[in-house]
């Protein structure tokens, strides 16, 4: 169930842009995936973090939100002993999404919205940020699932549900 304050801010934030602010892929110290031996027993990282959210006053009467997200993978050794020194090859990335408000809008409002959907608008970008970036750097091909918002999921099942009762009559 979305809250109301999730509602409000859904109905009162459209979608402007979604961007990369800073990015970064290497490879640690002498690895080279496209001759590694160690390749198949690296091990996957996934790293998630919303950092910010801030309201920037475009003029005397709209607002912008932006929501600054990071999103990284690495590739780990997992026979290594000191974590730093198992990491081989890292890719990361800050992404802004930029949302206009028509309202204004409570904190609690844009807290919310920035923990649960903005990450659902910059994902696509992420995926194939990610994807390509892995073969550009001779890494194992990595393809992220498509994210959904929890509430369209429990929908969907529901909706699955009705029908199999349907089809069963």
């Amino acid at each position: 169930m979305i809250s109301a304050g999730l509602q409000k801010a859904i109905d009162n934030l459209n979608i402007q842009d979604v961007y990369v602010r800073d990015q970064v892929a290497s490879c640690i110290g002498d690895f080279d995936p496209k001759y590694s031996a160690e390749i198949e027993r690296l091990t996957i990282q996934q790293m998630h973090l919303v950092k910010q959210a801030s309201v920037a006053a475009l003029d005397d009467e709209s607002q912008l939100l932006r929501v600054f997200v990071r999103l990284g993978a690495r590739w780990i050794d997992p026979e290594g002993k000191n974590e730093e020194l198992a990491v081989r090859a890292v890719i990361e990335a800050e992404f802004i999404a930029e949302y206009q408000m028509t309202a204004t809008l409570e904190q609690s409002c844009i807290d919310e919205f920035s923990l649960k959907n903005a990450s659902y608008h910059i994902w696509p970008y992420w995926r194939e940020l990610l994807s390509n970036q892995c073969a550009r750097m001779h890494l194992p091909r990595l393809i992220l699932p498509t994210v959904q918002l929890a509430h369209n999921r429990r929908q969907q099942t529901e909706d699955l549900d009705s029908d199999e009762q349907i089809a069963e009559k």
